[in-house]
């Protein structure tokens, strides 16, 4: 069975989706949501309706043993001085995930990127690598 038959999107959640796509490529701040794999349903949908513009306060609300994706739009200047604002999904996976969890999000991970949208997919495992993501975003880890 191919994962986009495993996995859905209810028409609610694509609507989520391409707002925020569209609504975040020319913030200001930082804005992230948490997005879930519903247990029962297998349907992938936002968390709640937080939108976390603060790293620290996204780490703080992370699960310490499930994985998650988190949509990230993250505004910055490149080294040659242009604003610039990366989309990307990040990977939530935290070492003592559980593994029936894990290996749930690892099959939705890429229709998650594509049906969001986004060209890149950062795993992070750490709080420490959500507060830091600036530098990941840059390259200069």
């Amino acid at each position: 069975m191919s994962d986009s038959r495993l996995y859905s999107f209810s028409p609610e959640t694509k609507e989520k989706l391409r707002k925020f796509r569209l609504g975040t490529s020319r913030a200001k701040d930082a804005q992230a949501v948490i997005y879930i794999i519903d247990a029962k349903t297998q349907e992938i949908r936002p968390q709640d309706d937080t939108v976390y513009t603060k790293m620290e306060d996204l780490a703080d609300d992370l699960p310490e043993s499930s994985p998650r994706f988190i949509l990230l739009s993250y505004p910055l200047t490149t080294k040659d001085g242009r604003p610039s604002v990366p989309y990307v999904l990040l990977y939530w996976l935290p070492e003592n995930c559980n593994p029936m969890q894990r290996m749930s999000y690892a099959n939705a991970v890429e229709l998650m990127r594509s049906s969001a949208q986004v060209n890149r997919v950062i795993e992070v495992e750490s709080d420490d690598d959500i507060v830091k993501i600036q530098s990941k975003l840059t390259g200069t880890d």
